[in-house]
């Protein structure tokens, strides 16, 4: 299992950025063991605010896990969570929603200033929740996406369904490179008559747009299948294709180990111009399945794949070179971020056929 360092991509383990951590849905009040950067932590809903928190998942008394326990009395007698607070089930030490213990039920001592687990940034949006990952503890310095499409159920989009697709040995680094790999579309994804293939670095956010035939998905040699995709900083890609139903990809990628990587697939539609019937709620579904088909082909290149620690890079590929300059400013200090943008910000254009065709 190839490491950030073998990669050489900076002084940080894991990178900075928002990742996505958790179905929204599928987190509740009974508090969940999850596992991201090489740390431990439990997530819950408070009860009656409704609000996620992400902690730490062990106690400084004693390192007591708080999450994995179902018979301890403070599980049984339902004070697990109180309000937004989360009890250990050892001791019943109480720990608010910012980390600090706000109770030591048998104690009148008073509470210990280390008496503090630590506490994540969390956002709920689009049906995900989202983390501020950052190894040295600074707040967000970009925003999540907008998501705009899922507050547009009354035009005819369909909200997603998240869809699991468990971890994979693998850097996040061989997942990013397919932001500039222009010469697998053919021979993987069945595209042909490429008209366009271009990538813009644009500081925190890499874009690719392509435009191409396809063997099965276009009818005529004349049609081309247009696609932007970006990454809004390294754990978030978003893809959007036009079309008679319009739909919006995607993909997220989040660390569990250093070379160990959580992914999760979605897609929303517009099936209609008004509220989806059953009928196009079940058409938006068979969308995502085709669609979840086709990310499959890289999924299983990239499950079987030995690390590219450097890639033996001909000019007929995509820029590589500056989708991996591009990375590094998320494994180093934020005070460095412009030294690795100032590199690459730009448009790299691979392949335009578009005025050729014109002319």
């Amino acid at each position: 299992m190839a490491t950030t360092a073998d990669y050489g991509l900076g002084e940080f383990a894991f990178p900075r950025g928002w990742f996505m951590i958790a179905v929204a849905d599928e987190v509740t009040t009974t508090p969940q063991a999850v596992r991201f950067f090489g740390q431990d932590m439990v997530i819950y809903r408070g009860k009656g605010s409704g609000r996620v928190v992400l902690l730490n998942a062990y106690c400084p008394h004693m390192r007591v896990h708080m999450a994995k326990n179902t018979s301890s009395y403070v599980v049984k007698d339902g004070t697990h969570v109180e309000g937004d607070s989360l009890r250990c089930p050892a001791h019943g030490w109480r720990y608010a929603p910012d980390g600090q213990c706000d109770d030591i039920p048998y104690s009148n001592h008073g509470i210990p200033k280390a008496a503090c687990v630590k506490s994540y940034t969390v956002v709920e949006k689009a049906g995900c929740v989202w983390m501020w990952h950052d190894m040295e503890n600074g707040e967000p310095e970009f925003d999540l996406p907008a998501f705009a499409e899922w507050d547009k159920e009354e035009e005819g989009w369909v909200r997603w369904r998240l869809d699991h697709l468990g971890t994979l040995p693998i850097h996040p680094q061989e997942i990013l490179d397919n932001m500039a790999d222009l010469a697998h579309f053919i021979p993987v994804h069945g595209s042909k008559d490429i008209a366009y293939f271009e990538n813009e670095f644009r500081d925190h956010i890499i874009m690719q747009r392509f435009g191409a035939g396809h063997r099965t998905l276009v009818s005529t040699g004349e049609d081309v299948l247009i696609n932007d995709t970006w990454y809004t900083g390294p754990g978030i890609l978003l893809s959007k294709m036009e079309g008679q139903h319009p739909s919006v990809i995607m993909i997220c990628n989040t660390p569990v180990e250093d070379g160990e990587v959580r992914v999760w697939y979605a897609l929303m539609v517009k099936v209609d111009s008004k509220r989806a019937d059953a009928g196009g709620v079940s058409m938006a579904r068979s969308y995502q399945d085709v669609a979840l088909d086709a990310f499959a082909q890289d999924f299983e290149l990239w499950q079987h794949k030995e690390a590219a620690l450097t890639i033996l890079q001909i000019p007929d590929d995509g820029p590589f070179h500056k989708g991996r300059i591009w990375y590094k400013q998320f494994f180093n200090p934020r005070a460095r971020a412009d030294e690795f943008r100032s590199r690459v910000n730009g448009v790299h254009t691979s392949v335009d056929n578009r005025k050729a065709k014109a002319a």
